[in-house]
């Protein structure tokens, strides 16, 4: 992290609290979409499990194709959602509580939703979380970026419904639901640890930066797949796991 140090970055890691973010949301775009449910998880091993979960109103008309997915629709997050600005303000301050105490962020392609959450923030003229913890976001754990880097050639996709499978993940639920998605999530990291035990060994710093440059790694390597087949489009960032917030897009 160059100049940046947390305190709690240290071995064994693995046996202390984690806690897991998700977020279900109107599209994919990180600058333009909304988030419509989150949850934000604290997990201390052996002892408890703490689930908060937001219902919120995006502001927005919901697409039928993304409420097929998670189940809300426009009608029933304007009826029961909370205020954008408050309910961000409550994601926020949660996940930044956590992390000022060292205590690693879990989420499966974490880019997406501190990315996604950051703009949002941007958009309703709060402080994002680097704005918030006067530093980068960190320690940050992403099991499809783990994946990746630790089992690189294995063939198939690497969906979080897919990781479930892969790690004999048991009693998931159904997955697209914020807190359902979050503890499935925590459940691909524990299991994903079992299996390459050398990853608890690791400082959370030096796991932090590996995930950086592995993340970067496949970006670039799967960009220029796309330049040699000639497909279109931005193709996937090389930022880890969050993207600078971009000027809101209202």
């Amino acid at each position: 992290m160059g100049e940046q140090s947390y305190q709690a970055f240290t071995a064994g890691w693995a046996e202390g609290p984690l806690v897991g973010f998700d977020t279900e949301t109107t599209g994919v775009d990180v600058t333009r979409d909304r988030i419509v449910t989150a949850a934000v998880v604290l997990r201390v091993p052996g002892v408890s499990t703490h689930v908060r979960t937001w219902l919120v109103d995006p502001g927005v008309e919901i697409p039928a194709e993304a409420a097929a997915i998670h189940g809300v629709t426009t009608e029933h997050a304007r009826a029961h959602g909370q205020a954008p600005a408050e309910a961000l303000e409550e994601i926020a301050a949660e996940l930044a509580g956590h992390l000022r105490e060292g205590v690693p962020v879990v989420a499966y392609n974490a880019a997406f939703d501190l990315s996604l959450l950051d703009a949002e923030l941007a958009r309703h003229g709060l402080p994002t979380l680097p704005e918030r913890l006067g530093r980068a976001v960190g320690p940050v754990l992403d099991p499809l970026v783990l994946d990746r880097w630790l089992d690189r050639y294995r063939p198939g996709k690497r969906r979080l419904g897919d990781l479930v499978t892969h790690y004999g993940v048991q009693g998931t639920g159904d997955l697209h639901s914020a807190d359902v998605d979050v503890l499935a999530t925590l459940d691909v990291l524990d299991a994903l640890v079992r299996r390459h035990e050398d990853v608890a060994l690791m400082s959370l710093e030096q796991l932090h930066l590996a995930q950086v440059g592995a993340h970067r790694d496949w970006a670039t390597s799967f960009n220029d797949w796309r330049a040699r087949k000639g497909l279109e489009g931005p193709g996937a960032s090389t930022a880890w796991p969050v993207e600078p917030a971009p000027a809101p897009v209202f």
